[in-house]
Formats: structure tokens, sequence, C-alpha cells
């Protein structure tokens, strides 16, 4: 059930729309830098559950357009409002791994949750991926700048290294093939802008404040992309919000414990 929703005149988003008459409606927004594809193990589960699943990819990755522009959180957050308007979703649960939970705290926040009732983020980027005055839990620059050197230099090179440290536990090479080719298909331009937006003014502090519905924070222990305090302080900045810890993964939780993962994110919704 794959089809395009138009966001601007010149911009098309890819949006997969799985079990279509699900009553409960769960809205997939991916990670950098791959697709709704990596949220394979549990479209395969969750549809045949009753729940509908649908997936976005973020403009510039996947199978949507990929403008040189409009990479910002305000506009990603715009792009995921008028997803929402065209599919005409109430009472969805909005969940966002890594920078797609940058898009969705933003999301909340700059369109007052239109649209959506629970709130779920997973191995999120908030409210910094890096180190900021009076905030010491995340990268360092230089490790963000040395992914988008690597990206204007060897693309593959840098995609095949970070597909080394998304998962926790040990992975098929063929495995690590299929992530690597999801990173493929997004646009050099859009994989280094994206990541531009974490050394930036993007944080979410504030944003994080606003959220009022109820939100299940799911986070590896050994994540090395986004670290485990980075959860701890989203648990303590969003009201009315529970934190789960896998102690079995890394960024990639989804399918290092996707099992565990697919049960957390059933009793959240049923609750």
């Amino acid at each position: 059930m794959g089809f395009y929703v138009r966001v601007e005149p010149d911009v098309k988003i890819y949006v997969e729309d799985l079990n279509p008459k699900g009553k409960k409606a769960i809205l997939f927004l991916h990670g950098w830098p791959g697709s709704h594809k990596l949220f394979e193990y549990q479209f395969n589960a969750l549809p045949q559950l009753g729940y509908r699943c649908i997936g976005i990819d973020t403009r510039g990755f996947g199978d949507s357009d990929k403008p040189y522009s409009g990479y910002g959180y305000d506009r990603l957050s715009d792009d995921l409002r008028s997803v929402i308007e065209a599919l005409k979703l109430n009472e969805a649960t909005l969940l966002g791994h890594s920078t797609g939970g940058s898009i969705a705290v933003r999301y909340m926040s700059r369109h007052n949750e239109y649209g959506i009732s629970k709130l779920v983020l997973c191995a999120a980027a908030v409210p910094s991926l890096i180190i900021r005055q009076n905030f010491p839990y995340g990268l360092p620059n230089d490790a963000v700048n040395s992914i988008i050197e690597e990206t204007y230099r060897d693309r593959p090179k840098m995609l095949r290294e970070f597909s080394n440290m998304f998962f926790y536990k040990l992975t098929t090479e063929a495995l690590s093939d299929w992530f690597f080719q999801l990173g493929l298909e997004a646009a050099g331009w859009a994989t280094a802008s994206i990541a531009k937006t974490w050394l930036g003014e993007e944080e979410l502090f504030s944003d994080m404040g606003k959220i009022s519905v109820p939100t299940l924070i799911l986070h590896g222990i050994h994540d090395k992309v986004c670290l485990f305090p980075l959860a701890e302080a989203q648990n303590k900045g969003i009201k009315n919000s529970r934190l789960v810890a896998f102690q079995e993964s890394g960024h990639g939780l989804f399918y290092d414990e996707h099992d565990k993962f697919n049960k957390e994110l059933m009793q959240f919704i049923e609750e």
C-alpha cells in the first residue's frame, strides 16, 4: 500500500500503509541514514495482530523525493503534518527512532500534538546528540564532524563503519549488507544535511516540556550513537513518560531485541 503525499509543490514523501483498516495506527519515523524499511521486524508482526503500521521515508531518504534543502526539524515536522492530514489520522501513536525521535518531538511541540495520542521515543537523538553547555551526555563535536567529512569523501565507507556500531548483537554479514544498502538509498546531500543538524541549533530541551501525551522511552544501554543518558534526560524532561532500558541492545534495539521491543510497544498502546 505504498503511495506519495505532496508536502511542497515540488516535494513528495513516500508512505507505506500496512493494514489500513486496523483500528490502532502507529506512525513510524526512521532514523538516519535509513528508511521506513528499518522497521521490517515490526511490520512483519504487528499488522497480523490488528495494528495499522504506517512507515514514512523522510525527505532525502528511501523512496521519498530528495530536494537539496529542507532538512531542518521544523520543515521535517511540517512534512509529517502533511502526511497526518492526508491520512486523516486521529489518536495515532507516533514512534520516532534516533533522528526520527527528534522530528517527532519537534512535531509534538510545533504542531500541538495534532492527531497524536501517544508518543514512543526509541534510541532518540533528544534533547541533543552532541555535548552542549550544561549537557555533557552526548557525543563530542569531532565525532559528528568526522561523519560529515566522510560522507563527502567516501559515503559508502562511512555507512559501512556506521553499520558496524549500529547493532549490539552480532549480526550476519547478510543483514549488515542489507542495512548498508538502505543507507545508500539516501542522497549524499541529505545524509550530510541531517548530520549537520546535530551540530547546529537544533536542540529539543524546550520542546520536551510541551509534550503532554503519555510517552514511552525505549533505549539500549549499549547504544554508541545516542548514549543512554539521553534517555534519562528525556524521562526527566517529558512529563508522563516512562523509560524502559534494553539490556541487550545498542542503537538498533528494534532488531537487537525485536520481540521485547514489539511487546513493550503493544503493551503501551493497549494501556
